[in-house]
Formats: C-alpha cells, structure tokens, sequence
C-alpha cells in the first residue's frame, strides 16, 4: 500500500479539491490525524443525481478511495453515510464490501431521506453521535468528510490521473435531463446543449441545487470542478423569483415585515444540533437598529435555506446573514463563537425537513426527473479554467499564450506557502488567452 506522504502528494499534484461544496484542498485535510473518515453520499440537494449514480458506476473506485483517505490521515474506520432511499446505489456498496477486501473495516450508514443530511455537522452527528464545536470543522472531532466524486478522484491520483473532468446533473427545463461528465471550462450554455437544450424562450439557470446553488450571471461561464447540477427554470418560476430578489428588497422586508414567530429558528438544522444560532433574534435585531457586532450569530449560518422554507412570510434570514457576514468581514470583526459544550435539541429528529415537502414547496414536483448517467465523450472546442475554483490563493499559470497542451497537462500551480489547488488542461490544444482569473483552450 502507500504511504500517507505518497498519497498527499498524488492528491496535490492531480488538483483534488472538495467536489461537493467550496473547493478546499483535499490534501490539505490529509494532512491530520483522524479515527474517522466519512463518505458523504447523501446528495440531499433535490434534483440533483450525480453522487447517486456514481455510487453504483464507480463503487470499488469509491471505495479505495476511502480505504486511501484513511491511510492518508490515520483513520481506523471508513463510513459511507448514504441514504437508505437510494437502493441501487446501497445494494451495490454491500455486494463489493461482501467480496472485497481493504486495509480498514469500511461500513455504510444508511440516513433519512431528510435535507440537508449532507451539511457535515448534521452527518457527522448522525453518524458518529460527535458534535462538532461551533465555527469549527469536523476535523476538531476526529472525523474527515469527502464527498463522492472526491474520494473518485483520489483514487484517480494515485494512477496519474489528474481532475479534467467534472460529473454533473443537468435538469430543470430542458428536453432530456442527463447526468454526465464534462471537460472542466466547459460553457453552461454548452452544457445545456447536451440535454437538448431548454424547452424555454426565456431562462435562467441555477447552478447546484435549488436550495443552496447559485443563480448563473451569464450561460457563458464556465463548468468548475465544484458544479454538481445546472438546473435550468423560467425567470418568472417562484424559485428563480426568490432567487433573483434584489438584497436591498430583502433587508427591507427583514425589517418591516419580520413577526419574530421563531419558527425559523426552531427549524434551522444547526440550532437543533445545539449551535448558539437563532435567525429570528438576528432578524429581530435588524429591526431594532442594533449595532453591528450584535449579529455576530450569522457567522454560525451555513446558508442551507431551511430558514426560507420555514418562514410563512416568504422572507430569506439567510440572505439577510450573507450580507452580515460581508459587513462583519469588512469590519475586521470575526466570528467569536466557538462553543464545544454543545447537546442536540430534543426535537431534532422531528424536525427534520422531508425533500418531498421542499419539492413541494418550491413547484419543483414536476422537474423531479431521473436523469440518468450518458457515457457521452463529449470535447468542446474551446474551454475556459477559472484559476480559483477553490478555497485558497489563485493558482498560477506555468503556460504561456501559443503553448500547445495536452489533455491531463498541468497549466497552473499552487503560490508557493500557499492553500490552493493545481490545473490542467481538460481538453488538448492551444493555449490562446491567459488573463489574471482564467485559462483559455482551443483546438
């Protein structure tokens, strides 16, 4: 087997970063020391099908990343936290862990079909029963979470292989939803494409899920290592509505319309697990004028969005707390809560949020599409990699305009005594723009 050293640096060199959420360095989480560490298969962002499918397609691929993130940090244990609904994709992790063997006991825990059962805080506590301190990260409990298509790309690693290519669900309204995975740069617009295009005129696109993705600013952009889903919907959707919803139209609403009911808070996932987080005084706060230092609380948000489905006044606390945490930051001001003597509310359980009821919700029911996994090869004629697809410094370019690539070539390195993530060339061609936030690549 390797050694931890031997897969921290394939890990770095192959331009592994976190694929389920903000990008941060797996090597970087490698290097600790853990007893455990988790797969976070439990894609509980609705509409999205990537994660699930790639259980069953890449199942031994999976799980040797696991047992290869586990000699990394030291773990004793391998865990795949997946949802029971997800048959196939359970079916086959317990048909290869009955014939294959691995260098660390690797065992499946099977969730609720609740959201967001894949906000590490919440997995890690269903898992392991450990509540991770506020403001900190599952590592301070012993534990590292990868997602699916992470632990992929690790095994990936450790053959050369580097991150060229990203896994994704593209649905929404479009003639045929599709997971598939795509050249790293490739356009949303070229994506959308793939799935026969939109059945719209007029459309906008969301990319990651509905209740934590983003809207796109231009179809233009690019697909990154960290696009899970594009959701495609039409301007006038009641999803697409809230998301476009002017920030100045949110706070004013938070502070006319807010009836401090709680129900917000005692709904939101990370104060049932005991966090110091109460949207509704935060929202009551904005309404009295308090001074800013006062609203240090939305440090602890993770912008999740239960707080929107929650509130029967159609307002947004989370919004609310993104703009804080921009003032709060821009002040100098950092996050002081740091409590570890943390105890789960009694209610927790009860009060999880079904995915049906969010679908429900949001008028999502009828996109509830299957889009099943293409083996399309697709190479786009040109693509274009962001240097910053990660939490960390942007990387810098080792290529120059005119330079000829090909597929698998690194064009972009970690600053030296730097966080950050390395890039390669998704597609083979010639290096025709390099500006200070992207790498263009045509053949």
């Amino acid at each position: 087997m390797y050694t931890p050293d031997e897969i921290v640096k394939a890990v770095r060199d192959a331009g592994v970063i976190g694929a389920g959420g903000a990008g941060f360095p797996t090597f970087v989480k490698y290097n600790a020391h853990v007893d455990t560490v988790i797969v976070n298969a439990a894609e509980c962002e609705p509409l999205l099908r990537v994660d699930q499918q790639l259980v069953i397609r890449e199942t031994e691929k999976l799980l040797r990343g696991l047992e290869l993130a586990c000699i990394a940090t030291g773990a004793s244990r391998g865990i795949v936290g997946i949802k029971s609904k997800y048959k196939k994709a359970v079916s086959s992790l317990e048909n290869l862990l009955k014939t294959a063997s691995f260098s660390v006991p690797i065992n499946i825990y099977q969730m609720k079909n609740y959201y967001p059962a894949g906000d590490e805080h919440l997995m890690v506590y269903d898992v392991t029963g450990r509540v991770v301190p506020e403001g900190a990260i599952p590592l301070e409990v012993g534990v590292v979470v990868n997602n699916v298509n992470t632990l992929i790309n690790v095994a990936n690693a450790m053959n050369g292989i580097a991150v060229t290519d990203r896994p994704l669900t593209i649905t929404g309204e479009v003639v045929k939803p599709v997971t598939v995975s795509l050249p790293v740069g490739t356009s949303i617009r070229e994506a959308i494409e793939i799935a026969g295009g939109t059945t719209l005129k007029d459309f906008l696109v969301v990319a990651g899920g509905p209740m934590m993705g983003k809207v796109v600013d231009d179809p233009d952009n690019p697909v990154t290592k960290t696009t899970s889903g594009l959701i495609v919907l039409s301007p006038d959707h009641k999803l697409a509505l809230h998301m476009s919803e002017r920030q100045k139209t949110v706070r004013r609403l938070a502070s006319e319309v807010c009836c401090s009911c709680r129900v917000c808070t005692d709904m939101c996932p990370r104060h049932m697990l005991g966090h110091e987080l109460k949207p509704h005084k935060v929202m009551r706060s904005i309404y009295l004028g308090m001074p800013l230092k006062d609203h240090t609380p939305a440090f602890l948000c993770v912008e999740c969005s239960v707080c929107e489905i929650a509130c029967f006044m159609g307002l947004s606390p989370k919004k609310v707390f993104i703009e804080l945490k921009g003032d709060l930051f821009r002040r100098g001001i950092k996050n002081p809560h740091r409590r570890s003597d943390i105890l789960p509310h009694l209610l927790r359980e009860e009060r999880k949020i079904p995915v049906k009821r969010i679908l429900s919700q949001l008028d999502l029911l009828r996109l509830e599409h299957d889009a099943p996994f293409s083996d399309l090869n697709y190479s786009p004629s040109k693509v274009s990699i962001p240097l910053k697809q990660h939490i960390g410094a942007p990387s810098l370019p080792v290529v120059k305009t005119g330079h000829r690539v090909v597929r698998g070539d690194l064009i972009a390195e970690i600053p030296e005594a730097s966080i950050g993530s390395r890039y390669h060339a998704s597609i083979s061609g010639e290096v025709t723009e390099i500006t200070k936030n992207s790498i263009t690549i045509e053949r």
